[in-house]
């Protein structure tokens, strides 16, 4: 039996979208429609499959409704600004591409497209222990779920650099943290993104310093009396917010575990009509991007019939 890995990729995709709009100029078609996200999300598409040569792929998406963690803390993400209406516009877009490459496109109500994307990553190798999943996105909220199974392909600056993070790359990303602590990290320094509010008083060194000498958050509060390894001020804050400590941990956990049902043969990449593809590309006047599209399929072919040598 082969031992060769099997890559599943699962897209953050509407992280990877507000990425690609903000990074990206107002890119325009003939007829003034925006498309500029559509092409930089095509542009890390193409080139995660470049890179890594999946078996399957798989794009998540948030939908526009409150998910169980706004019904903890109601304003959790309570201070985002607004998206653009063009934004908003190009997501029906980026699905239509999506839908003509055969991705099997994901979404559940209640749920963020994190919970998804976790939820996958831990099921995957269960289907076949020759996955290795590769999470595409354009933040660092997942890294939380890297381990030896799962790393985040993520965008660093613009949409062409990139970084393949690793537990190795986390930990020293987090000066000592593990993947699994980053969540212990966002409950004492929260997240201003998802207006998440941890301890107010605790700045990045100083949770970072308390997880690497105590390495959750409920240890270091059943520690906490009787340590003299953290000073006064810092004991008071702590115990002063712990209810919002551990709520913003609650808040900043992916759920492994969300409700729902995936055939791994349904996420079979490969089968689409390459030509629909072409058409779409010219359609969207993406030349450039059509020009990739045709490498990557020539390199396909050329993989494929070195397989059949082997036979």
């Amino acid at each position: 039996m082969s031992k060769e890995k099997k890559y599943l990729i699962v897209i953050d995709s509407n992280s990877l979208i507000h990425r690609a709009f903000h990074a990206l100029p107002p890119l325009k078609r003939k007829d003034g429609e925006i498309v500029n996200a559509v092409y930089g999300f095509l542009l890390i598409f193409l080139k995660a499959i470049k890179d890594f040569k999946p078996s399957y792929i798989i794009a998540t998406f948030d939908l526009p409704k409150p998910t169980f963690r706004h019904k903890k803390y109601k304003e959790y993400k309570g201070k985002r600004v607004k998206a653009p209406d063009e934004l908003y516009s190009q997501i029906p877009m980026v699905k239509e591409f999506l839908e003509q490459f055969k991705v099997l496109i994901l979404e559940k109500e209640g749920f963020e497209a994190d919970d998804i994307i976790g939820t996958v990553s831990r099921i995957a190798p269960k289907k076949d222990p020759k996955i290795e999943t590769i999470i595409l996105s354009g933040d660092l909220d997942t890294l939380q779920l890297v381990n030896n199974k799962t790393k985040v392909f993520a965008l660093r600056h613009g949409v062409k650099d990139t970084i393949l993070y690793n537990e190795k790359l986390v930990k020293e990303r987090y000066r000592g943290l593990r993947p699994e602590q980053l969540i212990d990290y966002r409950g004492l320094r929260g997240d201003p993104s998802d207006n998440i509010p941890g301890v107010a008083g605790i700045g990045e060194k100083t949770a970072i310093n308390l997880l690497v000498e105590f390495k959750t958050l409920e240890n270091l509060y059943k520690n906490i009396s009787k340590t003299k390894k953290i000073s006064d001020r810092i004991k008071q804050l702590l115990l002063d917010n712990k209810k919002i400590a551990f709520l913003s941990k609650e808040l900043a956990e992916i759920n492994i575990k969300t409700p729902i049902n995936i055939d791994i043969k349904d996420c079979e990449w490969g089968v689409y009509d390459k030509n629909k593809i072409m058409e779409m590309l010219d359609k969207y006047e993406f030349f450039t991007l059509k020009k990739r599209f045709m490498e990557m399929i020539g390199e396909e072919n050329k993989s494929i019939g070195e397989n059949l040598k082997l036979w």
